[in-house]
């Protein structure tokens, strides 16, 4: 797979992200066919790996799933923290907040930093593409 076919926030991540999501891509497309399916499997191999951080994926610190989502496999009724690794230390959230300049991470509960996490993440991947 080519850099320039991956998602564009794959495309600002180091080389292990983008070898993770192609393999496992390329793997999916054998198995399910070209399309959803096979992107939200690859997609879900990264986040065993990698966090969302800004508007590129990173490796997290030990391999597990980062979400219910991911927690509960396929079929899953559980809810995606969209590439937050909400399994993650609150000491590591607040890391990860600070990091994103988030206004009022101090006062902030767990799931509070996950959520702010979540939306500065998409807000520089919107600004990222827009350039």
């Amino acid at each position: 797979m080519k850099k320039s076919e991956l998602p564009s926030t794959l495309q600002r991540s180091g080389k292990k992200a983008q070898a993770t999501f192609a393999k496992t891509l390329e793997a999916a497309e054998e198995k399910y066919g070209a399309g959803e399916r096979a992107q939200r499997t690859a997609f879900s191999s990264l986040k065993h790996s990698h966090e969302k951080v800004g508007d590129r994926w990173e490796p997290k610190g030990e391999n597990g799933p980062s979400d219910a989502a991911a927690e509960g496999g396929a079929g899953s009724s559980g809810s995606t923290a969209g590439g937050v690794n909400a399994n993650a230390s609150k000491a590591h959230l607040y890391g990860i907040a600070r990091e994103l300049d988030v206004e009022g991470r101090l006062k902030m509960t767990k799931a509070e930093p996950m959520e702010a996490i979540r939306r500065a993440n998409d807000s520089e991947t919107r600004q990222a593409r827009n350039k």
